[in-house]
């Protein structure tokens, strides 16, 4: 385990939304589009912003100008909140989330009854009245936008960046999303409203998760998106059926041996964050290698 996930591992107990600029080590640096970036490093930087929406509107000016985001607003209503960054190449719209810590919240993202959407089939009614509370201001902020939209949020905010994404290219809105990336995310809607917008949306799971679990599909709930799963190792895995669960199990009984509930350890953004940089690493360098071979 690196010294990333070390730090949130449950001995600082220090919560997302109480850490400073400095106490998080920043990978990500963009200096053009994103779009320019591989896929690994564009889920690292939206793994990050999703990770820095849960800081206060202070601490958030410091980090994303070290990202290289030269603007940001900030939206909030009943609760409900959001970050419009910039760059001037790129428009993102990071959702908070909810404290991975906080059990009683994750319960909350549970609660199963839907609502009819606003385009088709039926979506979570807590996650749709969290969006709800902020479309007016999001859409405000969107209506003019020419740069490439990207949304982003992990946990609740995973659940609210999905539906925000199909409002934004379902609605008068110009500016389609490029892309949707989200960790942790819980299931939002019914299979015909995930499936409405057609949107490529890219879902990162890790491992136990319980979030990811949750609400149950024998309510009507679906998963939308490309999954990308993190196994017990930490390391991208292509692993369905049996072989998924037995995986599942093994890191169960390997978080038990460090004392850890997996499933609720899994949620953390930090693990997220370190298996991503893991991954970049391990990909580059075979890159490197193959280049070499080839001289």
């Amino acid at each position: 385990m690196s010294r990333i996930a070390d730090r949130v591992s449950g001995k600082t107990g220090k919560k997302l939304s109480d850490q400073k600029a400095d106490d998080i080590e920043l990978h990500s640096r963009i200096e053009g589009p994103i779009v320019e970036l591989s896929l690994l490093r564009r889920a690292l930087l939206f793994a990050e912003l999703s990770t820095i929406a849960y800081m206060d509107p202070g601490e958030i000016d410091i980090a994303v100008h070290r990202i290289g985001f030269e603007q940001f607003d900030f939206f909030e209503r009943d609760g409900s909140q959001a970050y419009w960054f910039r760059t001037s190449h790129d428009s993102v719209i990071a959702c908070r989330g909810t404290e991975p810590n906080e059990w009683n919240d994750i319960k909350a993202d549970a609660y199963a009854i839907t609502a009819l959407a606003e385009t088709v089939g039926r979506v979570h009614r807590g996650f749709k009245q969290e969006v709800d509370d902020l479309w007016p201001r999001i859409e405000k902020a969107l209506v003019e936008n020419t740069k490439t939209q990207w949304f982003t949020g992990h946990s609740l905010g995973g659940a609210m960046a999905t539906i925000c994404g199909g409002r934004c290219k379902l609605s008068h809105i110009k500016t389609i999303p490029e892309e949707i990336h989200t960790f942790g995310s819980p299931r939002v809607g019914n299979k015909r409203y995930v499936n409405h917008a057609n949107l490529t949306i890219y879902r990162w799971v890790n491992n136990n998760d319980i979030v990811t679990r949750v609400p149950p599909p024998w309510f009507g709930y679906r998963h939308t998106g490309i999954e990308k799963y993190f196994d017990r190792n930490g390391e991208l895995s292509n692993v369905t059926g049996w072989h998924r669960s037995a995986d599942r199990l093994r890191g169960f009984l390997k978080g038990l041996g460090k004392l850890n509930i997996d499933h609720f350890s899994d949620h953390l953004m930090p693990y997220y964050i370190d298996y991503l940089v893991n991954a970049i690493a391990a990909d580059e360098n075979q890159a490197q290698e193959e280049t070499a071979t080839k001289e």
